[in-house]
């Protein structure tokens, strides 16, 4: 499989504090991959190195076949970004949101054109078009952010804990989102605090204390830890025990 990130031993240090400590992974083309942990485990950290925006004090990364220290601007040309927050502007429409977008991912006018027609019809956001962001249903908003993200066809999204706050029926319609985009080739990766999300994805690492203290499938931690979900197995890794 081509590996569309990859990490060796990346480390990122801030004086004597060691916020990510020596993490190695490889994500596979439409993987869907877990990166959980508890706050402060260093989940933000790794993601901001490999999304060029923080540069690491040792290790190697690449991301869609680009260097962390010396590519960072084709790495952000070729990654979509979602946060919590959904990054979108409250105070422009939901067109001017995508039109706005469309620019800084450099696509042309026809280009943006056709994309904002799509999301509008997929996500059946026609009779809102011209409606204010700020107004829109939280699901609304999540979900256009994640197509927003996708604008530009990039071979892989970050998303940093997208589905925080939502309910667990907009949550599990954002998952099928997800599924989608990964069966189409878009490799996926994603924080989430939600243990029950984690069953979702193809792969789960889990970060403790700056480290990745395991990385399988979830069915085969479920196994290794003796537990029947990953939320069982975060609890033993997180406590340092082990039911075993």
């Amino acid at each position: 499989m081509e590996k569309v990130v990859i990490a060796d031993k990346l480390t990122k240090k801030f004086g004597n504090f060691i916020a990510t400590n020596e993490i190695t992974f490889a994500v596979d083309k439409g993987e869907i991959f877990g990166f959980l942990g508890a706050n402060g485990a260093g989940k933000t950290t790794a993601m901001r190195m490999l999304c060029g925006l923080l540069k690491p004090s040792s290790g190697d990364a690449k991301v869609a076949g680009f260097d962390v220290y010396t590519q960072t601007e084709k790495i952000k040309e070729r990654i979509g970004y979602m946060s919590q927050k959904f990054s979108l502007y409250e105070d422009l429409t939901v067109r001017e949101n995508i039109k706005f977008y469309g620019g800084i991912y450099g696509l042309r006018l026809p280009a943006i054109k056709s994309k904002t027609e799509y999301i509008l019809e997929k996500l059946s956001l026609g009779e809102v078009a011209d409606t204010l962001v700020a107004s829109l249903p939280l699901g609304w908003k999540q979900r256009l952010a994640f197509s927003i993200a996708m604008l530009h066809e990039p071979p892989v999204v970050f998303l940093d804990e997208p589905t925080g706050g939502v309910d667990p029926i907009t949550r599990r319609q954002f998952w099928d989102m997800l599924y989608e985009a990964a069966s189409n080739g878009t490799t996926i990766f994603i924080t989430t605090h939600y243990m029950d999300e984690a069953e979702y994805c193809n792969r789960v690492s889990i970060m403790v204390d700056g480290r990745i203290q395991a990385l399988d499938t979830p069915r085969r931690l479920r196994e290794q830890y003796g537990v029947e979900s990953m939320d069982g197995v975060f609890q033993i890794l997180a406590r340092g025990t082990s039911t075993k």
